[in-house]
């Protein structure tokens, strides 16, 4: 019985040994620590640093709907370099869009590097057979700068640096400058309210160069508490004309900031070009925005050019709720050459008739 005692206890240790050695062999893992999306607050709100890197990047947009009625509302409810067309439509004119946009900085031993992007999706309600017409996508910004150079896809300097016309959407009624283009540009900022920019620009369809020379833009500017007062000079290559844009811009008080801007152009072989699509030599614009509380404004933009065009456009901007904005909006557009085929470079808008209104509602929500 003691030998069998013995065999037994042997064997069951034997097992137990062997027991604890099979546990210790399975190793479980431990699980990493997750690395969590770091907030970068250098920029501005809603970066947050890219996992591994020290890019920051924020992502962006809106969704709008547009609905247009009358003369001048119809072109999709949108301003002439957003619109999809300026065919005048006897119905409603809708349009949604979304935008995408993506921003991102980071810093480097030669200044900050910086990229912008923005992709718009366009449908609309336009009965043209060809159904395309009722889709569109376009890369609107794709450019990236380091320091004060930025290269890319970008609006025309003559109209960025300088400011557009005005917070109502329908701001181009008379015409203030070409918008899409390549550039390459550079940008000086004193630091004590005074910038400059030197742009080489390429243009877009019919104004896009025809030639290695490019269209060219410069402009100055000076900014204090009061307000600004900005000029802007381009030169189209095509034709070898000259134009140039001075803006004022005045801060009455916190609720209400006016401006006025001027343009004068040469015209010597084409009746418009890249930077003067105004028709005549000269033309003006001016407005204002006058905020009645912190949801509710009002905009106002009067514009002409020598050839007796006019506008006017007036609109009422309510925030609903934080990002969610619905404007109403009412223009008036007076074309002083209609009738007569001899006036150089008709009216803008395509309008059919001497005096046009129209009215756009638009919804949008930001984010």
């Amino acid at each position: 019985m003691n030998i069998k005692s013995l065999l037994l206890g042997s064997a069951a240790a034997l097992i137990a040994v062997s027991g604890a050695r099979a546990a210790d062999a399975v190793v479980v893992a431990e699980p990493e620590p997750a690395e969590y999306v770091k907030i970068c607050d250098v920029y501005g709100a809603g970066y947050f640093y890219i996992p591994g890197t020290e890019t920051c990047l924020r992502i962006g947009g809106y969704i709008r709907y547009d609905i247009g009625g009358g003369d001048v509302g119809s072109l999709d409810g949108a301003k002439a370099r957003d619109r999809l067309d300026n065919e005048v439509q006897d119905t409603w004119k809708k349009t949604a869009r979304f935008s995408l946009k993506t921003w991102t900085g980071q810093e480097t031993e030669l200044g900050t590097l910086k990229t912008y992007t923005e992709t718009r999706f366009d449908f609309g309600n336009k009965t043209y057979s060809n159904a395309a017409y009722n889709k569109s996508m376009t890369l609107n910004f794709a450019w990236i700068q380091l320091g004060g150079l930025r290269v890319g896809k970008d609006e025309s300097a003559y109209d960025t640096f300088i400011g557009y016309a005005g917070n109502v959407i329908q701001d181009t009624i008379v015409p203030y400058g070409g918008f899409d283009t390549n550039v390459i540009q550079y940008y000086f900022d004193a630091g004590n309210g005074f910038s400059a920019v030197v742009s080489l620009e390429e243009g877009y369809d019919v104004f896009t160069i025809d030639s290695y020379v490019p269209h060219i833009v410069g402009g100055v500017k000076y900014t204090q508490g009061w307000g600004a007062i900005t000029g802007v000079v381009g030169y189209d290559s095509n034709f070898e004309d000259v134009s140039g844009k001075v803006r004022l811009d005045v801060n009455v008080s916190s609720a209400l900031s006016l401006f006025v801007m001027g343009g004068y152009g040469s015209d010597s072989n084409s009746a418009r070009n890249f930077y003067k699509l105004w028709a005549g030599n000269w033309a003006f614009w001016a407005g204002g925005t006058y905020k009645f509380n912190e949801k509710t404004s009002f905009n106002l933009q009067v514009s002409g050019d020598q050839e007796k065009n006019y506008g006017v456009a007036a609109n009422v901007a309510y925030d609903i709720v934080p990002g969610f904005t619905v404007t109403a909006e009412v223009d008036y557009n007076h074309f002083g050459g209609f009738g007569d085929p001899t006036v150089p470079g008709g009216n803008w808008l395509g309008a059919d008739k001497k005096d046009s209104v129209g009215g756009i509602l638009r919804f949008q929500r930001s984010f």
